[in-house]
């Protein structure tokens, strides 16, 4: 095996993404998703091809790391590659590298999925336990009750992209979420068979918004990012969006709705398990000096 690493270009978005997609099964939910790249998609393909780092053999792509952030490298590897103790050993090697072609100076939370040949190499190598996180995940096998929902819902598009970054931006507390970010995601090739929603009151208010990410029939599906606007939170409409992104993605035909939040955020876990996403196993971030 000769394990090639690259920051990939724009050209190669589409073979990695269809990588990514192609790698979501349900025994495996704490990995990156294809949602993640469509998320940051927002600010253009050249931001998500900058953010990248691929290690391949020939033109199959093996693993795929993602920066989330400056110090914060999110990255998974190809199931059938998950015990390889060389694929391993030339990853850990690339982190752990001083010349600044994969890792910035100071501190790198990596966040990799629990059980691969890599999570175990990198903790028996001095990586440190870093932040918790949760991550939840609600079974789609069973119908996705929608009576009693004090919520009116509708499918985001162009002619209603205002009112759902309105909300999204009291929710997070920021103003960079414009229509004109809206529009850019939603041209990206991870967000063809996804939706963002958005919810209304009863007097027809925006009041919560949610992106819900496919991966294809019978595969997890992604919800990122949920939020209610600030001025209308404690009256479950949390809740109510959630459920509401667990119908579109089992109407899509997803095996499981799932989420990863930090651990630290209490009430967003309590709103994710209100609307019967049940909590997995606990996991860490591993931390370098």
């Amino acid at each position: 095996m000769s394990l090639s690493f690259a920051v990939p270009d724009v050209s190669a978005l589409e073979r990695v993404t269809a990588a990514l997609t192609s790698w979501q099964r349900d025994d495996a939910l704490v990995q990156l998703h294809p949602g993640d790249l469509g998320w940051l998609w927002r600010h253009g393909a050249s931001a998500v091809a900058t953010a990248l780092r691929t290690w391949s053999d020939g033109d199959t792509v093996l693993a795929v790391g993602f920066f989330d952030g400056p110090e914060v490298f999110r990255m998974t590897v190809s199931p059938d590659r998950w015990s390889d103790a060389a694929t391993a050993r030339r990853i850990l090697d690339d982190l752990s590298a001083t010349d600044g072609t994969l890792v910035p100076d100071g501190c790198l939370s990596v966040e990799v999925p629990t059980g691969t040949a890599v999570h175990e190499l990198m903790a028996s190598s001095g990586w440190r336990p870093g932040e918790a996180w949760t991550p939840l995940a609600r079974d789609l096998a069973e119908p996705v009750d929608l009576a009693g929902q004090d919520l009116r819902t509708e499918i985001v598009d162009s002619g209603r992209v205002s009112g759902f970054t309105t909300a999204h931006r009291s929710a997070w507390g920021s103003q960079g979420f414009t229509d004109e970010l809206w529009n850019t995601m939603a041209g990206g090739p991870a967000f063809r068979e996804s939706v963002s929603i958005l919810g209304r009151d009863a007097v027809g208010a925006s009041v919560a918004g949610v992106t819900v990410w496919s991966a294809g029939a019978g595969r997890p599906g992604l919800i990122e990012p949920m939020g209610v606007a600030a001025d209308h939170r404690g009256r479950g409409f949390g809740r109510a969006i959630c459920i509401a992104a667990a119908a579109e993605l089992q109407r899509r035909g997803a095996s499981i709705a799932w989420v990863c939040t930090p651990s630290a955020l209490r009430s967003a876990v309590a709103t994710y398990r209100s609307a019967g996403f049940i909590p997995l196993t606990e996991r860490l971030d591993l931390v370098r000096q």
